[in-house]
């Protein structure tokens, strides 16, 4: 039994491609970021551990405790933060890059049309969306093949992975 063609494969594994190459760059400067982040948390850290020592055996241990906790929590909500503005940025550049493939022609639109008909049927009513692609409707339904839509759901199916984005390599 033969696998039906989509025919949005060609843009899946080019919005992939692009989303590859955006987030290689996005990651490297993220990870110095991270690196530099936990390394500047450690610091501070160290710092107020060897402060609280000076304090006495027993305060100063638990103040350390507390602090180091306190420090730890810093950096990991540091750390989200980065990545949440690594993921923002990765995401920002996947849709130019899917607008500018659909503007340069990478995918023509009578394609992307074709697939929404060939999703809601024959009578569906296509519309250019802006900044590339289409949208379909029929009563009750809607195909969005949008630029943006599009390279959302690139980034979507990578879910778990995406995490592998910003870890060691």
């Amino acid at each position: 039994m033969t696998t039906p063609v989509d025919a949005l494969d060609p843009v899946r594994a080019q919005l992939l491609r692009a989303a590859q190459a955006s987030a290689d760059a996005v990651l490297d400067r993220a990870r110095a970021d991270a690196d530099d982040t936990l390394r500047t948390a450690r610091a501070t850290a160290e710092q107020v551990f060897a402060r609280a020592r000076k304090l006495g055996a027993g305060d100063g241990a638990a103040a350390a405790e507390r602090e180091r906790v306190r420090a730890v929590q810093d950096a990991w909500a540091l750390e989200l933060a980065a990545r949440a503005e690594v993921y923002a940025e990765l995401r920002s550049r996947v849709r130019e890059g899917v607008r500018r493939a659909l503007a340069e022609g990478g995918v023509p639109q009578s394609r992307l049309a074709e697939a929404a008909q060939a999703m809601l049927g024959i009578q569906a009513r296509v519309t250019a969306a802006a900044g590339g692609g289409v949208t379909a409707e029929v009563p009750g339904r809607r195909v969005d093949l949008s630029a943006d839509a599009l390279a959302d759901r690139a980034l979507e199916r990578l879910g778990a992975r995406a995490e592998t984005l910003w870890g060691p390599p």
